[in-house]
């Protein structure tokens, strides 16, 4: 199994977490991102992605590698969807395997925010109006949270 990979076809969940398997981990986290019908207030209709394939996998394997070396889990997969996807559709998929819990949570949200910010996808979307456009994600062309930052935001949601 590659650990980053990209996909023209429908995304198969349970077969990814499968080889994920270690007798050594008993944390499985894995994160799921769909297409919703809805961006900043537009109907969606539908979606593509597109990629450059060669810089993409690249980045993808070494933001995986860069999280099992962070945190200490011992295997993480992305697998990403491009080409044309429908609302519900799955478009990504990240699945991490570790000893514990924490470092299985932690590993995930590294990997999926610095997917989002540093791999060469990128996604059009087609609007219940007819019209259609990239979406430019202020959000997403913000640095990714540091693990700090993350720490600090759940802290503070612990003590609304």
């Amino acid at each position: 199994m590659n650990p980053f990979s990209l996909h023209e076809r429908s995304l198969n969940p349970a077969a990814l977490l499968e080889g994920l398997r270690h007798p050594a981990c008993g944390g499985y986290v894995t994160f799921e991102g769909a297409v919703r019908d809805h961006n900043a207030g537009r109907s969606v209709r539908r979606l593509e992605y597109e990629a450059f394939a060669p810089l993409a996998l690249r980045e993808g394997e070494r933001i995986l590698t860069e999280a099992c070396v962070r945190f200490g889990i011992e295997r993480a997969c992305c697998a990403h969807r491009i080409g044309a996807l429908q609302v519900g559709e799955l478009a990504v998929w990240v699945g991490v395997a570790a000893a514990h819990r924490g470092e299985a949570f932690d590993a995930c949200r590294y990997i999926i925010d610095h997917i989002k910010h540093r791999v060469p996808i990128w996604k059009k979307e087609y609007y219940d109006d007819g019209d259609s456009g990239w979406v430019n994600c202020e959000a997403c062309a913000a640095a990714p949270p540091t693990a700090a930052d993350s720490q600090r935001a759940l802290s503070a949601h612990r003590h609304d």
